[in-house]
């Protein structure tokens, strides 16, 4: 017998962490949890046009299957989750948010191979721009997903659809990818936390965009992140990073770091964005963390490197596309652009990584964190970005999202922490990066502010 009488909405809105011990305890079924996710995102999402498909009856099965005895005790059992298009699920098209796609894949990409066997119910793949490649999620393809804090307004990108699935209630925790940013991005206009592991952290088969893209989850908690990359990641701290969360951080050193990767001269931090990294520092200081404004040493190959993988990285995916004919024109301008970085050029950009590192990591000698700026403002309009050409369209990608791509170029840890909302009730947020392998910091630093500063208990409004 199942305990009667959860709110389906509480249950919904619970994150992964507690839906898993309201399975594992039997206060609800897996299949009555699946339903109720499935139920809500035929419901919702034809709004949000978060996911891209629905795999139904495929979830219905593994929800029986966990009820059924077969995933008794695994961390996710019956817990809902969502998979990115641009990472594998056996039996079903990668998309890329294009036409331009082949068949079903043949198996799960390894890290969603490693979220079932936890126990994990994969309830659809989300919305992605074509190739991934912009910070929005937009397609001819298959349509614009939308904010659930606004309609309006997309849910950032390129993992918009996860983020915006885990933000309106319709799964547990979504699976991401980031590449310049693309799962804090999206966790940042959408309220939610989200991580950038350690490059090579969690194995994947997704193309690497030349070492910039990594996997992750976009989550509701610190709690719910935890628990994803303690089923999916290698090298976990003793009894996993949800058992380590229990302990706070040792008062620690945080560097402010505001400037800006040269050239981009032009980048205006918004008011209210900066209210709010100030509001953060002003809470770490009061939680016993000495925070000192400290610029990060950008070396002037950064921005050149960064871009050349970035733009080869596309080159190379166009080229790779079953029907690369059906790809948007954008699209196909920045493929041309990216094939004009040579394999010299290339190899000059990654084999720059050291350099730039070495520089970046300065901050550490007098900081173990970096406490920096999300976006730059609000998410961009839905469809205000349509048709613009690539160099209009890239100016605009990158003013409004300029400290991501860094941490992509040097591997290291990042991550999104929810900071309150502006005055259109959009979510606000800052971002924090640590030493090379070093998510545990950042995981308690984020749960210690989780903590005195509560995100999750707010909600988007007006969906239904």
């Amino acid at each position: 017998m199942f305990a009667p009488v959860i709110d389906a909405e509480d249950l919904l809105f619970a994150g992964a962490a507690e839906q898993a011990r309201m399975i594992r305890e039997g206060a609800v079924s897996a299949r009555a949890l699946t339903e109720a996710t499935l139920d809500r995102i035929a419901r919702i999402d034809p709004q949000l046009n978060a996911f891209r498909v629905v795999l139904r009856e495929q979830a219905l099965a593994e929800a029986d299957a966990v009820d059924g005895g077969h995933a008794k005790g695994l961390p996710l059992a019956g817990v809902p989750i969502a998979v990115k298009d641009d990472v594998d699920v056996s039996g079903e098209v990668t998309a890329w948010g294009s036409l331009a796609h082949g068949g079903p894949r043949p198996h799960d990409d390894p890290a969603v191979a490693r979220l079932r066997a936890a126990g994990a119910v994969i309830v659809g793949k989300t919305s992605v721009p074509e190739l991934t490649i912009w910070p929005w999620a937009e397609s001819l393809a298959f349509g614009a997903a939308r904010n659930p804090w606004s309609l309006d307004h997309t849910p950032g990108g390129s993992s918009g659809g996860s983020g915006a699935a885990a933000a309106a209630g319709l799964c547990g925790v979504a699976l991401g990818s980031d590449g310049l940013g693309s799962v804090r991005i999206p966790a940042a206009f959408n309220g939610l936390f989200g991580i950038k592991p350690q490059r090579d952290r969690i194995p994947t088969r997704l193309d690497p965009w030349n070492g910039l893209s990594v996997v992750g989850p976009l989550a509701r908690t610190v709690a719910d992140a935890a628990l994803f990359l303690d089923a999916t990641a290698d090298g976990l701290p003793e009894g996993g990073f949800s058992a380590a969360l229990a302990a706070p951080p040792t008062p620690l050193r945080i560097a402010l770091a505001v400037n800006v990767p040269p050239p981009l001269v032009g980048v205006r931090l918004g008011a209210e964005q900066r209210r709010a990294l100030e509001a953060t520092a002003v809470l770490l200081r009061e939680l016993g963390h000495t925070v000192v404004e400290h610029d990060i040493d950008y070396p002037a190959a950064a921005f050149p490197s960064i871009v050349a993988r970035y733009l080869r990285s596309i080159h190379d995916c166009a080229a790779g596309m079953t029907y690369p004919e059906r790809l948007e024109r954008r699209t196909k301008g920045m493929a041309r652009l990216g094939g004009l970085i040579s394999d010299a050029r290339l190899g000059w950009a990654c084999a720059m990584e050291p350099t730039i590192a070495e520089h970046v990591n300065r901050v550490f000698d007098s900081a173990d964190v970096v406490l920096f700026p999300g976006p730059s403002g609000p998410p961009f309009r839905v469809g205000e970005l349509q048709g613009r050409g690539v160099a209009w369209t890239l100016n605009a990608a990158a003013l409004r999202v300029p400290w991501y791509g860094v941490w992509n170029a040097i591997g290291q840890p990042a991550t999104s922490v929810p900071a309150g909302f502006d005055a259109d009730g959009l979510p606000l947020a800052a971002q924090f990066a640590g030493k090379p392998g070093d998510e545990l910091t950042l995981l308690r630093l984020a749960a210690q502010l989780e903590a005195i500063r509560p995100w999750s208990q707010h909600r988007p409004g007006g969906l239904e």
